[in-house]
């Protein structure tokens, strides 16, 4: 039976559309969802409003409450717009950054914002064509604003726009500023109450400008050049899946030294339709196709992807039998980060300050790594803007050296602060040729890191459930775990649970502690006696609830991988069905 009332909810919020403040072909489409007799769209469209996540404003574009539109998007900037005005009343001149990739509509909602900023007395610097996301970021710390926007949906399907919002730091937005905009976006109860008419002396176009800058600065992220120097032949095979990456990164591998990059023809065409793939996420598989094919045809040394807004890095390398296999998110960051340390300790460069971060839900070798080489390492939640706020809580008192995250996600720098693809790209190449120059492939030097430091394996599980039935089993889904928590995964005995909601940890013997983070999240993890870790949690921006699992298991030199990869493998079988996935 149809819930009335939420159907009597969303019809009366539907009408407050049909008024001269929105677009007769928003109007139509709005009347067209009321009269159908199945008001399943009229639902989804309209029993929410869009909120801030963990990438900020995400959504399905359409017309609605709960789209992607001219609306929400509107709506979004006014409420910042009040929210800077407020904050920033006694600066003589604000001012935002404005970047956008290749989805569709992404031009358009950018030429929206920046009207809706200076409508409202706010400078706008808004980038001539789609850029990636690091480089908005670090636009707004090089040119001194207050805020800025990206309008992306990252690596999501096609059908997905987004928004995110950064703060004067150049990091996504955070509390108490997030509550703080959303607060504004609320008041804004109709689109009578966006100013959408833009004062043009108060937009610049940027571009080239702050390409060469932050080009400049990407290459001082190179710590070794002449190793770069002695493989600058590599054979590389890139591909921008259709995105932002076209703009920069095969030119940033260029002036980092790398002589011999391949980009994909078919995937260099900017697109928002993503033609060539399923989905343009480097860590699905299917994504790096073409470039594999590419790379099988010229014998290519590795394959690097990045996302629609390049933010996140896929690798793919041969291993010791020859065959093309893909590296993971965690397998990446433990790459780059034991090469960082293990360089910066060569040059004489440690100085005792020094620290790494990665999320909750990434690698515990990354751990192992740190304290091994009496490194602090700092966890944080998921979504790069914690690791900007690490960053920026230690900023001119500690160094940071690099932090990542499971997703495909890292940063080496502080001159940006978000994940960066584009010092990625170029960052992981280096590796490789440094690998090279001791005599090492890429793969062999994941295993050299395994055989010193333990052998780990990660496996990330995506429960999809979409709409608001989908939000509401999720939401069920969480209670049950918190309700009756597992006490063995995989035949293992749960020794230690943590509740990031509760900010509680719990042992195997029932005694609880603090767990001492910024803030709470909707997370939980299970610790168990033969070192596996399960943590769960829903997707800040996709309709998903994801499962990430980490097993442990020995290795004791190269030879030994595929048995430990094997054995690894049957346990994580074990514990999804642990689990009941």
């Amino acid at each position: 039976m149809e819930n009335q009332e939420l159907i009597k909810q969303v019809t009366e919020k539907a009408q407050k559309w049909l008024t001269p403040a929105y677009d007769a072909e928003t109007q139509a489409e709005v009347r067209r969802m009321l009269d159908n007799d199945d008001k399943t769209e009229l639902i989804e469209s309209f029993y929410q409003d869009l909120e801030f996540g963990t990438g900020g404003l995400r959504g399905i574009m359409g017309v609605g409450s709960n789209r992607m539109n001219i609306y929400t998007v509107g709506a979004a900037t006014q409420g910042l717009s009040n929210y800077l005005n407020k904050n920033f009343k006694d600066l003589p001149q604000i001012s935002v950054v404005i970047g956008y990739d290749c989805r569709n509509n992404s031009r358009l909602f950018s030429e929206i914002s920046a009207n809706i900023f200076s409508a409202n007395g706010i400078k706008v610097y808004l980038f001539e064509d789609m850029r990636p996301t690091p480089e908005i970021s670090f636009a707004i710390r090089q040119l001194g604003c207050q805020s800025g926007v990206m309008v992306t949906a990252s690596h999501n399907p096609k059908e997905y726009n987004g928004y995110k919002a950064y703060w004067d730091d150049g990091a996504q937005v955070l509390a108490p500023h997030d509550t703080g905009i959303i607060d504004e976006v609320n008041k804004i109860t109709t689109a009578a109450d966006i100013k959408f008419e833009g004062n043009k002396e108060l937009i610049q176009i940027i571009g080239e400008d702050i390409d060469s800058i932050y080009l400049d600065k990407v290459k001082t992220v190179s710590i070794d050049p002449e190793a770069i120097a002695r493989h600058k032949d590599m054979k590389i095979v890139y591909t921008p899946i259709h995105g932002t990456g076209m703009m920069l990164i095969p030119r940033a591998l260029k002036m980092w030294g790398f002589e011999n990059v391949h980009t994909v023809p078919q995937q260099m065409v900017r697109s928002g339709d993503f033609p060539t793939v399923v989905s343009p996420n480097p860590e699905n598989a299917e994504a790096l196709t073409l470039a594999l094919n590419l790379a099988k045809e010229i014998d290519a040394d590795m394959v690097m992807a990045s996302d629609p807004d390049a933010d996140r890095v896929g690798i793919a390398c041969k291993n010791d039998k020859g065959e093309w296999v893909l590296i993971n998110g965690n397998q990446t960051c433990l790459m780059y980060l034991y090469y960082i340390i293990t360089q910066y300790e060569k040059l004489g460069k440690m100085t005792g300050k020094e620290f790494v971060v990665k999320t909750i839900v990434t690698t515990e070798l990354i751990k192992v790594i740190a304290d091994k080489n009496h490194i602090e390492m700092r966890d944080c939640y998921t979504g790069f803007k914690w690791i900007a706020r690490e960053i920026r809580l230690s900023e001119g008192v500690k160094k940071y050296i690099g932090g990542g995250e499971e997703s495909f996600g890292f940063l080496a720098e502080d001159f940006a602060r978000d994940k960066d693809a584009v010092s990625g790209c170029c960052l992981i190449a280096e590796v490789a040729a440094w690998a090279l120059d001791n005599g090492k492939t890429l793969f062999e030097l994941l295993q050299d890191i395994y055989v010193e430091y333990g052998f780990s394996l990660e496996k990330t599980i995506n429960v999809v459930k979409p709409g608001k039935t989908g939000a509401d089993e999720i939401k069920q889904m969480m209670v049950n775990f918190r309700a009756n928590p597992p006490r063995e995964i995989a035949g293992s005995k749960v020794v230690l649970t943590k509740d990031y909601q509760s900010l509680k940890a719990t042992d195997a013997a029932g005694n609880v502690s603090s767990l001492d983070m910024p803030d709470t999240s909707n997370v939980l993890q299970y610790f168990t006696e033969d070192g596996t870790k399960v943590s769960v949690r829903p997707s800040g921006t996709e309709p998903k609830i994801k499962f990430y699992i980490e097993v442990k298991g020995e290795m004791g030199c190269r030879a030994c991988y595929d048995a430990a990869n094997a054995a690894a493998n049957e346990k994580v079988d074990a514990v999804v069905a642990s689990l009941g996935l």
